[in-house]
C-alpha cells in the first residue's frame, strides 16, 4: 500500500524556475558590465580629447590600482594651483580665443587632523597689459593664449598663459583648463540649470546691442546714423592721425534679447541665460562681470555635489557630452579623479575665498592716463611690478 499521500515537493520541480532566475540574473550582471564598460570607454575617450591627445590611458590605469601614490602637482606642499580660462570658441568670430576670463583657482587639501581643505578664487582682467612670452612686444593679457595657438594649436595658448600668469602671481601652475561658451552652456544645462540670488534686480541693456565691425556673416546692419572704428597710426615725429575707419553695423539677431534682465531674488538659470550673466559687462564693468563670474562658478560648484546630482548617471553622461568638443586642459584622467576628491570637501570644510583684481585701493591695479590711442585701455600692477599681486597670491589661503 501507498501512504504517500502529500504532493510531489522534490527539489527537482524547482529546477527550471531556479535556472530562469539565474539566467535573469547573468543577463542584468552583463547589461551593468556592458553599460560600465561603455561609460568607462567614454570616459576615457573624452578626457583623451580634451587633453588634446596626451593622456596617458595606461597611467591612469597604473594610478587607478590600490597602493599607487595618487598626489597631485603641488598637493603635498599644500597648495594646488589651477588655471580657468573662458573664451568664445576656436573658429567664432569676435576673437574667439581671447582669454576674457582668467582665474586662478587655488586648493589647500587638508593634511592631518587639525587642518582643513581651503581655496581661493581670484580674477585676473583681460585688460592687464604684459610682455607676450617668447616675444618682445606687449599685449592685453586675454590675447596671449591667441598667440600661443598660432604658434602649437591645442596646447600653446595653454601653455603660454600657465607662463604669463605664472609670473604674474609669483606661483607654479601646473594645470589649466579651458572652455569655450557652448561648453559653458551644455555644461549648465547638464547639471539642470543653476540658482542665483540677487539683491536686486539685474539689468544688461547696452552690450548686446553694441555695433561691431561690419561683416558679411553676423554685424550686417548699418549703423543709423553711421558709426566707425578708426585705427590710428603714430609718425615718427610723435603726432598721429588715421589711417583707416571700419564702419559699424549691428547684430540683426541680438544675443540675449538685446536687454538681458533678472529679477530680484532666487532664479533659476538655463546655459543660455547663465552666461548672459556671466557676459554682461557694459552697463557695470569688467570688474563686477568677474564677480558675477565668480558667482556663477560658486552656483555650479553648489550643483555639481549636491546630493544626488553626480550618481545620477543621465546627468553624468551629460557633462560628459558637454566637455568634449568645448574643453580643453592638460590635466590626465586620473589627475581629475583626484581633483574633484579634493574639490568636493571645499564645500564642506571650508569656505572658498572670491577677490577680483581691480582699480581700487586693495584692487592692486590702476589704468595709466598716457595710453596711446592705438593701444586703448590698459591695467598696469600698482608699483609698475607684481611684489603686491604676488603677495596676494602668496597668503591668499591663509587660515
Amino acid at each position: 500500500m501507498n501512504f504517500n499521500t502529500a504532493p510531489n515537493t522534490t527539489p527537482e520541480n524547482s529546477l527550471p524556475e531556479k535556472r530562469r532566475f539565474r539566467r535573469l540574473a547573468l543577463f542584468f550582471a552583463i547589461l551593468l558590465l556592458v553599460a560600465g564598460g561603455v561609460f568607462a570607454w567614454k570616459t576615457g575617450f573624452v578626457l583623451n580629447k580634451i587633453s588634446s591627445g596626451n593622456a596617458n590611458i595606461f597611467k591612469s590605469l597604473i594610478k587607478s590600482l590600490p597602493g599607487v601614490d595618487k598626489t597631485l602637482s603641488g598637493e603635498k606642499e599644500g597648495r594646488i594651483n589651477i588655471l580657468l580660462l573662458g573664451m568664445r570658441g576656436e573658429g567664432v568670430e569676435g576673437g574667439g580665443l581671447l582669454a576674457d576670463t582668467i582665474m586662478v583657482l587655488s586648493i589647500h587639501p587638508k593634511q592631518d587632523d587639525q587642518d582643513t581643505t581651503r581655496a581661493s578664487l581670484i580674477s585676473i582682467p583681460r585688460d592687464l597689459y604684459v610682455k607676450v612670452p617668447g616675444q618682445e612686444w606687449q599685449a592685453k593679457i586675454n590675447a596671449v593664449y591667441a598667440e600661443g595657438e598660432k604658434r602649437t594649436p591645442h596646447k600653446g595658448g595653454i601653455d603660454d598663459m600657465r607662463t604669463i600668469v605664472g609670473d604674474i602671481t609669483g606661483l607654479d601652475i601646473p594645470y589649466a583648463i579651458t572652455i569655450n561658451f557652448q561648453g559653458f552652456k551644455d555644461l549648465v544645462n547638464a547639471l539642470g540649470g543653476i540658482q542665483v540670488t540677487l539683491e536686486q534686480p539685474f539689468e544688461e541693456a547696452l552690450q548686446f546691442r553694441e555695433p561691431h565691425v561690419c561683416d558679411s556673416y553676423i554685424f550686417t546692419i548699418p549703423t543709423n546714423p553711421p558709426q566707425y572704428e578708426h585705427k590710428y597710426y603714430t609718425r615718427t615725429e610723435g603726432t598721429r592721425y588715421i589711417a583707416k575707419s571700419y564702419p559699424l553695423c549691428y547684430n540683426p539677431n541680438l544675443e540675449c534679447g538685446g536687454a538681458f534682465k533678472l529679477e530680484a531674488g532666487e532664479n533659476t538659470l538655463d546655459g543660455d541665460k547663465a552666461l548672459c550673466y556671466a557676459r554682461s559687462r557694459v552697463t557695470s564693468n569688467d570688474f563686477e562681470r568677474a564677480k558675477r563670474q565668480q558667482q556663477v562658478i560658486q552656483s555650479m560648484k553648489t550643483k555639481a555635489l549636491s546630493v544626488g546630482t553626480l550618481s545620477n548617471f543621465d546627468t553624468i553622461n551629460g557633462v560628459l557630452d558637454s566637455l568634449g568638443d568645448n574643453v580643453r586642459t592638460n590635466f590626465e584622467a586620473w589627475e581629475m579623479k583626484r581633483l574633484f576628491e579634493l574639490y568636493q570637501k571645499i564645500g564642506t570644510e571650508s569656505k572658498l575665498v572670491q577677490k577680483v583684481l581691480d582699480t581700487t585701493d586693495e584692487g592692486l591695479l590702476y589704468n595709466p592716463s598716457n595710453t596711446a590711442p592705438e593701444v586703448g585701455y590698459i591695467l598696469l600692477p600698482r608699483g609698475d611690478n607684481y611684489d603686491q599681486i604676488r603677495a596676494l597670491f602668496r597668503n591668499s589661503l591663509n587660515p
